[in-house]
């Protein structure tokens, strides 16, 4: 009998009747009001009068009104280059524990991104916050007794001018309460190996030996690691030596393109639960199973701000114009696009994190990520959000019965006419024959945009079928394997030249 688990899902289901429903709106106004006072003494808050702020009749509309919007280069260049100058207080107080290293999907150059005490606690909170919120879903009692696989980034952080560097699940999972570390696998030793391909043979070597119950991870490098252990161990599916897996938190990426091809490494359908951990904090996660949608965690160190993703709004390079309109959470609107912009516990203020989401149920603060301001596809008036294109992948997964986990495009010039070339990551690369027009039909069905600009600027579409595991090498080669590590869904002719010749060179 599973006491232990029995034990702890009481305490869940007790907790989940006990305290009464949230107040998002109150809680973001307590999350301003406690940032705007920690900070007010900082370099930072006395530059922009976070004292006086304070005493404002509405505090809320004279922040948005006096702090401008910052992305990562520009407070980067005029406020944390003095953090590695050895400087404190400046937009939080103190310095930083850590430096949570980011290239993102964007390129190979590191962004550091201050992460403090304050910032690691809140995290470990909503991390907290999201173990209660499996009482509502349907689980065994005995799964509260697996082992819990983190397949992030390497935990042996580099030291750099006294400070500890690393990506953020790397950051997070050295942090990891001691009550939870019965459950964590693959273990301290196994996290610390920097290189991903051996950190992977090792955790197959060891599979046997662990009894998971759930796994986390990038959904692309969580399926290469599952794939491994199958191989290693010559299984049909991953169940037949983690027969009591159950559930997989996803982050990071829409899991839909995925959904296919990962199904297919199990003996038998799971629970996959979304999470919203980006470098910046612990944004939302996915709290209920009756939708797919993330409950942002606004009683934590972040406070939301959402500007209407109009493309009047958005500059060439994914960025705001300045005097581009914010609302808060009390303002939003279900069923609307916005850029997400957040103030946090490690002195990022109105940052451009550079997603944009969605609201589902605006009660309840429940969002999904609808794409990234950089990678909406708009050179000639097609306005296509990644969710757009995800589901155009899905629609032609259904259609072809295949499985397509990766992809990107660009919209390119060829011979003088714009284009919009796909590669998508396919195992099957027989034939073309009848994809490139159902991606076409599709698109022109869901996005009226699309519709018509193909009647004008863009004269047509080009689909090339590449091995899926090109877009992992191209990652490796220019960024690094595993951790936070994304794939980049529309890319600038440039750095699509450097795809295209990539490709060329290893053979599609």
């Amino acid at each position: 009998m599973a006491i232990l688990g029995g034990i702890i899902k009481s305490f869940l289901e007790l907790r989940d009747t006990v305290t009464g429903d949230p107040d998002p709106v109150g809680e973001q106004c307590e999350v301003l009001e406690m940032l705007l006072t920690k900070a007010k003494d900082t370099a930072f808050g006395k530059y922009y009068g976070f004292g006086a702020m304070l005493r404002e009749r509405d505090t809320l509309q004279e922040f948005a009104r006096k702090v401008p919007y910052y992305d990562y280069n520009s407070i980067a260049k005029d406020w944390w280059a003095r953090l590695h100058e050895g400087e404190t207080d400046i937009t939080w107080p103190g310095s930083p524990d850590y430096f949570a290293l980011s290239s993102g999907t964007t390129g190979k150059t590191s962004k550091r991104i201050p992460v403090t005490a304050d910032m690691v606690s809140a995290i470990r909170s909503a991390g907290i916050e999201q173990v209660y919120a499996l009482s509502n879903f349907d689980l065994r009692t005995d799964f509260f007794e697996k082992g819990i696989l983190m397949l992030g980034s390497s935990t042996d952080l580099e030291e750099r001018k006294g400070r500890l560097e690393g990506e953020i699940s790397g950051i997070s999972a050295s942090n990891i309460p001691s009550w939870f570390s019965g459950f964590y696998k693959p273990g301290e030793d196994i996290a610390k190996i920097d290189d991903w391909d051996e950190r992977v043979r090792a955790i197959a070597e060891q599979a046997k030996k662990w009894d998971i119950g759930a796994i986390s991870g990038i959904p692309s490098w969580i399926e290469l690691m599952l794939q491994e252990v199958i191989d290693h161990h010559g299984l049909d599916d991953i169940h037949q030596i983690w027969p009591n897996l159950e559930v997989y938190t996803s982050g990071g990426v829409a899991f839909g393109p995925y959904e296919k091809s990962f199904n297919a490494l199990l003996a038998r359908p799971i629970t996959v639960i979304d999470t919203y951990l980006a470098s910046e904090g612990f944004i939302a996660f996915q709290a209920r199973p009756e939708t797919a949608a993330m409950r942002l965690v606004t009683n934590g160190g972040i406070y939301f701000e959402f500007v209407p993703f109009e493309t009047e709004y958005i500059e060439q390079d994914g960025g705001l114009i300045d005097d581009a309109p914010s609302v808060t959470l009390a303002e939003v609107e279900a069923g609307r696009d916005y850029v997400l912009i957040i103030s946090t516990v490690s002195g990022a203020w109105r940052y451009l994190i550079g997603d944009t989401i969605e609201f589902t149920d605006v009660e309840r603060a429940e969002i999904r990520i609808t794409g990234r301001t950089k990678f909406f596809l708009n050179t000639v008036g097609s306005q296509l959000s990644v969710n757009k294109l995800d589901d155009a992948v899905q629609h032609l997964e259904s259609e072809f019965n295949m499985k397509i986990p990766e992809y990107t495009l660009c919209a390119k010039r060829i011979d003088g006419d714009y284009h919009h070339v796909w590669y998508l990551g396919a195992d099957d690369r027989s034939s073309t024959d009848g994809i490139t027009e159902a991606l076409d039909s599709f698109l022109k069905q869901a996005n009226k945009n699309y519709r018509v600009a193909r009647g004008k600027a863009l004269k047509g579409i080009k689909v090339h079928l590449v091995r899926p595991n090109m877009f992992h090498e191209w990652n490796g080669k220019n960024k690094k394997k595993g951790g936070q590590v994304k794939m980049e869904r529309v890319m600038g002719e440039e750095k699509f030249g450097e795809w295209e010749a990539f490709v060329n060179s290893q053979g599609i």
